[in-house]
């Protein structure tokens, strides 16, 4: 039996394809949506932390929501503004890794957190008298500190399974790094990798949203119980995090499919959109949404540009 030994490529080639073709227009975008996200981002998050009056729970998710888009965003567009003049567009395999660990945890906390908002929701409409002695920020840092080794975790464990793969291939079929596409390069069983893929995917996509059910569920059946005003006022409160929410898990479902997909079979133009789309749109809309949609964010940032 011959002993072969496996040495991983130095650089990987990314799945640019006919987005070459228009490479400045796309950079332009690019670079104009890096500064929008980081622009939008920042702006909650200081008045939030300036702020003392908005030191409270749902402030202060807020604050993590935009804080976790700087972060995706951060790990995302700077590569691919950078590969959009490459001619053949490449990153290093250390680059790519590392790529890997920081998308995965971006959506690993976005998840968390929009579930703990929903549990924060829950909480303020079935348990107002409470909602104070339950939801106060030391119980909010411990809830944040939870989300986040969560998070950590159990992807740490995932991420060390994909590090000692050895690869046979350089190329990536998609324009930036992910788990999934650096383990189809292997030339290895893979098995513990796909195992833990599916743990993580049932973890998040599948717990996580039925925590966020059952939290809307009983703040659903508290509002039957409730006047027409309570009602108003409880949509009014939830609706942002429903938007954000069905927006995100919506994206990873079709990723997740995506991956169980023949890709040849996939446009070009739609998978690069649902690739793309988790890294761009979330970190664009939570600001809007929270920035414009609640009163006293809004009032804050008008104050703040106006001095």
């Amino acid at each position: 039996m011959l002993n072969v030994t496996y040495s991983n490529p130095t650089a990987l080639t990314l799945g640019f394809g006919e987005l070459t073709s228009m490479k400045y227009l796309y950079s332009i975008l690019v670079l104009g949506g890096f500064v929008i996200v980081v622009t939008l981002n920042v702006v909650v998050v200081a008045v939030i932390w300036l702020n003392r009056s908005l030191h409270k729970s749902m402030y202060i998710f807020i604050c993590m929501l935009c804080f976790n888009g700087l972060y995706g965003s951060v790990a995302f567009f700077p590569s691919l503004f950078v590969n959009l003049f490459w001619k053949t567009p490449t990153i290093s395999y250390a680059g790519c890794l590392i790529q890997v660990f920081c998308l995965n945890t971006y959506t690993g906390y976005e998840l968390s957190i929009l579930t703990i908002m929903a549990f924060d929701r829950y909480v303020c409409i079935c348990f107002p008298l409470r909602y104070k002695a339950i939801m106060s920020i030391p119980n909010v840092l411990r809830l944040i500190s939870a989300a986040c080794l969560a998070v950590v975790l159990p992807f740490t464990v995932h991420y060390i399974l994909t590090l000692r793969l050895p690869l046979c291939d350089s190329a990536i079929v998609k324009i930036y790094c992910d788990n999934w596409s650096v383990v189809r390069l292997s030339c290895t069983d893979t098995s513990w990798n796909q195992i833990s893929g599916l743990v993580l995917t049932v973890g998040f996509l599948v717990v996580m949203p039925a925590l966020i059910l059952f939290s809307y569920a009983m703040i659903l059946r508290a509002c039957t119980k409730s006047s027409k005003q309570i009602r108003a006022k409880a949509l009014q409160t939830c609706s942002p995090h429903l938007i954000t929410i069905t927006n995100f898990i919506a994206d990873r479902l079709f990723e997740v499919i995506l991956h169980r997909i023949t890709l040849n079979n996939v446009p070009y133009w739609l998978m690069i959109f649902m690739s793309v789309y988790v890294y761009v749109v979330p970190p664009l809309l939570n600001p809007l949404i929270y920035g414009l949609k609640l009163k006293d964010v809004r009032a804050k940032i008008i104050w703040l540009i106006y001095q």
